[in-house]
């Protein structure tokens, strides 16, 4: 067990980063938006922010097959490199254009960081612990986000924004000794890739295309829900009639409730099974967003309601991830994990286009918490589609 603390460790470190991003633009984008700061308008920032989650998306998908050929520490190695050198260079934009160009190609590295380090760990796991395995490691994801959260309540005072992405890149470059030297190769990847490793076309091939496609759905709902709710909660809570206060505090207490999530969820895939236990997070993920709809008077119900939302919204998500990982063969289980990851990334631009779209329209309340709810649902209907369990027998390559 001591041999595993090393990985363990260091993939929780490169989810953090990933944690980083969710927040660093939004902190960011008040003081550049009120002092026009490279000449930024509300609407070039919207752009700097959507070009970055399609990078992150792009380093996804691209990362899969990389991964697969040449290994996951590498993998996890270059792509945390390459996300912290061009973090950085964005705090020396000169004009808007240089921000979000290097915000995209940061995105790239940071996108490949999330299926790589979700393909480790799930191989690096014991054997019936891959759901808890990935679960705990995802929590390095909220973590980095609320301690982003906080430096930059006096970082940006102090300093400047320039400085969160310094901060950001710093922290990337400083992992990578560490990497260097404490990470090793996945030897269920070494193991069962010494025969010539088949074409990353497999996932979407045969017995794995139908499972793809309902992977994908899941993934792309729950990235959906995720960042549509962090986006917009405290927006449409204000406009069921509770304070700004109330609703700036309730997405704090949203993630907690997806940390508190992430430790259950795993154990009970883990012992229940990964397909009941993701069809049954995202069913009582639409039950607590219904339940939000409704107007509630006493306090401490509100608060229970969004927590037990944060609860199933956010390790539901994971929870694919874990599936994923549990489905598909070391082979091609890179390949799969930055499909699901770069296809899911979609849906985090789509659902804050969505809740944005209900805000503009005056109806997000109620109707942004059942849309949300619709999209949970689908995710369940495409979940059930996918079997619990598929062959383990390794894939025979394709003749060259």
């Amino acid at each position: 067990m001591q041999r595993l603390s090393w990985p363990v460790a260091l993939c929780w470190i490169a989810v953090a980063l990933d944690g980083f991003d969710l927040v660093v633009l939004g902190a960011v984008i008040p003081t550049l938006s009120v002092t026009g700061a490279l000449g930024f308008t509300d609407a070039s920032l919207t752009t700097a922010s959507t070009i970055g989650l399609v990078g992150v998306g792009i380093g996804a998908v691209a990362i899969g097959p990389l991964t697969d050929r040449f290994g996951r520490r590498l993998s996890l190695i270059s792509s945390i490199a390459l996300f912290s050198v061009l973090t950085i260079a964005i705090a020396f934009a000169q004009t808007t254009t240089q921000f979000t160009a290097l915000r995209f190609l940061a995105g790239l590295g940071l996108g490949a960081c999330l299926p790589t380090a979700l393909a480790y760990m799930s191989e690096h796991a014991p054997a019936g612990r891959g759901g808890s395995a990935v679960t705990r490691m995802m929590t390095g994801y909220h973590v980095g986000a609320v301690i982003t959260a906080l430096l930059a309540l006096w970082v940006i005072d102090a300093f400047g924004w320039e400085s969160m992405f310094v901060i950001g890149g710093v922290a990337g470059l400083l992992t990578l000794p560490v990497m260097w030297a404490k990470l090793p190769e996945s030897e269920t990847y070494l193991r069962r890739t010494a025969q010539k490793p088949p074409r990353s076309t497999e996932v979407v091939r045969g017995r794995y295309l139908r499972i793809s496609l309902g992977l994908w759905v899941a993934s792309f709902m729950g990235l959906l829900l995720v960042y549509g709710l962090n986006t917009w909660l405290p927006k449409i809570m204000g406009e069921a009639g509770y304070s700004i206060t109330a609703g700036t505090t309730l997405l704090l207490v949203l993630n907690v409730g997806a940390v508190i999530g992430l430790l259950v969820a795993g154990v009970i895939s883990d012992s229940r099974g990964n397909k009941p236990t993701v069809l049954l997070w995202f069913g009582l993920a639409a039950v607590f967003l219904v339940l939000l709809s409704i107007k509630l008077e006493h306090e401490l119900l509100v608060y229970a309601a969004v927590l037990l939302t944060g609860i199933f919204v956010f390790s539901a998500q994971v929870l694919v991830y874990a599936f994923v990982g549990h489905l598909y063969p070391p082979e091609i289980r890179g390949t799969a994990l930055g499909a699901a990851a770069g296809i899911g990334r979609v849906g985090a631009i789509v659902g804050p286009s969505l809740g944005g779209a209900l805000v503009t329209a005056g109806i997000a309340y109620p109707w942004g918490f059942y849309a949300f709810a619709v999209a949970a649902l689908l995710a369940v209907l495409a979940l059930a589609t996918v079997p619990a369990h598929v062959s383990s027998e390794p894939l025979v390559p394709e003749p060259a």
